[in-house]
């Protein structure tokens, strides 16, 4: 959450020529409402299915770049779904990184009425193992510049094809 997957995603599939797709942006177009809704209408439980559900669905196009939710990762089926139909590439950002670029978000469920910076330390220790032993590649993205970020993603990338 606030690792930067859109912008990074966004990125890596314009210049790969690839289709970029998002999958929280295609679950409120789907649903015609924010996720804050979603979760207020159907808990983070009804929310959860609908994310496990669009993975599954798009993991099985070529050619994309897909960027989750930040708690995809926690569904052991969803971690299977992305190693077993994609190179998952983790963008790894300290708590107090995340805590700058999120704690104002309205759009972040997990992170209303609480300690934010406290909730994104529970969230980092409980999904850091599971994002480290599901990626091929972990990208710290510290206060690199986001070209940093891409050439290093590219290079691995370009590593696979050789």
């Amino acid at each position: 959450m606030g690792a930067g997957k859109t912008t990074v995603g966004k990125l890596i599939a314009k210049n790969l020529g690839k289709s970029f797709y998002d999958t929280d942006h295609i679950i409120e177009q789907r649903t015609g409402v924010k996720i804050p809704t979603i979760f207020e209408l159907e808990g983070e439980a009804g929310f959860r299915k609908r994310e496990t559900d669009t993975l599954s669905e798009f993991a099985q196009m070529d050619n994309i770049v897909l960027a989750t939710g930040g708690g995809v990762i926690m569904a052991p089926e969803n971690r299977t779904i992305l190693r077993q139909h994609g190179y998952v590439i983790y963008l790894r950002a300290n708590v107090n990184e995340l805590y700058l670029r999120t704690r104002n978000d309205k759009n972040r469920p997990l992170l209303q009425n609480v300690d934010v910076k406290a909730k994104l330390e529970e969230l980092f220790h409980a999904r850091n193992p599971l994002y480290t032993e599901t990626s091929h590649l972990i990208v710290d993205t510290g206060h690199q510049p986001v070209t940093v970020i891409i050439q290093k993603i590219e290079s691995a990338l370009n590593a696979l094809e050789s």
